[in-house]
């Protein structure tokens, strides 16, 4: 860490080049002595990329930020608040710390937080960041967590762990293929602590999670504007009966929950006999379409199914409760039809359609327009249509 790059000249000229190109900078010579252009450099990008990640951090002075690889990597303010919720009891270690924003947050539901770091300059720029918050309850330990843990006499209220993959092995993967490896160490964990949060990528599948580890209480499967951002396993020690899926989608100050046992998933449901014009089309946020239950939205929320395989809904009312987007139903037209259409416009959605949402843009010569929508999706009867939609909801 260059302490150097908090002086308020460096800040002031950090601050005023957040929008310059950075590789010019990168290339020029630096303006300050003891700092170099790459070091400068890397400053602009990652606060840049904190911005809406991460304002806090950006609206704070004195912050000294990582390389762009820990920005990416690490939790968005959004789920870090939400998931420091999720801790019990009084104290709390992070032993897969990084840059710190997981700790930060739980420091504030925990009254003790130790934060521990492999990587010593990531730990001294979290520490030093902690100061700058005025974050006065998390001790920092550079040093590799796992190990920490076992050779430590205290136990944790609370143990939280964001394993990273080893290598990429496309878009299936294991627990057991992460870094820690949680399973094998998990019955040494629970020795120390009662509870412990995972945080995993979404692309994790739900079964195989539960395949590997034990305990498991509750799964979050968390969004923001229908994107999913992560999973949080739950694993509570002795526990050993059904695990509740809760599906959260956080979208500024809206916060929108959907909650059922894994056993209670496979709902039956009702499916249209036909849409009609001026009928509501429901689409589920990503986070229920994680969850895999997907006739039971439609029980929960008094939905019609359009077809077993289109997970769309729909009803002849507004339910704003619902997590996810509604349109309002303007015109259900046929694909024949559909090419006897002028001056189409809208953003294409594809569910369940035999087609790209770009081959259909370029097929029909549909122009992009903000608020309104054409769906090419199925019904009951296996038949392609296409609805014309205005959207009245977005989370």
């Amino acid at each position: 860490m260059n302490n150097k790059l908090l002086a308020k000249a460096v800040q002031e000229y950090i601050n005023a080049n957040l929008n310059a190109d950075v590789n010019q900078i990168a290339l020029a010579k630096s303006p300050f002595e003891g700092i170099t252009a790459a070091e400068l450099s890397t400053q602009i990008t990652a606060k840049k990329k904190s911005e809406k990640k991460l304002p806090t951090w950006f609206n704070t002075q004195d912050i000294y930020y990582p390389p762009l690889l820990s920005i990416e990597q690490t939790s968005s303010e959004i789920t870090a608040k939400y998931k420091s919720k999720l801790a019990k009891g009084n104290t709390l270690i992070d032993i897969t710390g990084g840059f710190g924003i997981d700790s930060y947050y739980f420091s504030k539901n925990v009254k003790a937080v130790t934060h521990c770091e492999i990587n010593l300059e990531l730990s001294v720029i979290a520490r030093h960041n902690a100061q700058a918050l005025h974050a006065t309850n998390i001790e920092f330990k550079a040093e590799d967590g796992i190990a920490y843990i076992m050779a430590s006499d205290t136990s944790f209220d609370t143990i939280y762990v964001d394993p990273a993959r080893r290598a990429e092995k496309g878009k299936v993967f294991m627990l057991k293929d992460c870094t820690p490896d949680i399973t094998s160490n998990l019955d040494a964990l629970l020795e120390k602590s009662s509870r412990i949060i995972v945080k995993t990528a979404p692309l994790l599948d739900i079964s195989a999670g539960l395949s590997e580890l034990k305990h498991v209480s509750e799964i979050h499967i968390v969004s923001v504007k229908n994107e999913c951002k992560e999973l949080l396993w739950i694993i509570d020690k002795g526990y050993n009966g059904d695990a509740k899926i809760i599906a959260v989608t956080l979208n500024k100050e809206i916060e929108k929950d959907f909650s059922f046992y894994r056993s209670a998933s496979n709902a039956s449901i009702q499916f249209i006999d036909g849409l009609n014009t001026g009928d509501y089309l429901y689409e589920p946020d990503a986070a229920l379409l994680k969850s895999g239950a997907f006739n039971l939205i439609g029980t929960t929320y008094n939905l019609l199914k359009l077809h077993p395989q289109t997970q769309l809904f729909s009803s002849v009312i507004v339910n704003k409760d619902f997590p996810g987007r509604i349109f309002k139903i303007e015109a259900i037209l046929s694909t024949t039809a559909l090419k006897k259409q002028e001056n189409l416009k809208g953003n294409v959605i594809v569910r369940n359609y035999p087609a790209k949402p770009e081959d259909l843009v370029k097929k029909y010569k549909i122009k992009a327009d903000q608020n309104q929508f054409l769906i090419f999706t199925k019904v009951g009867n296996s038949e392609n249509i296409v609805v014309r939609a205005s959207i009245i909801q977005y989370y």
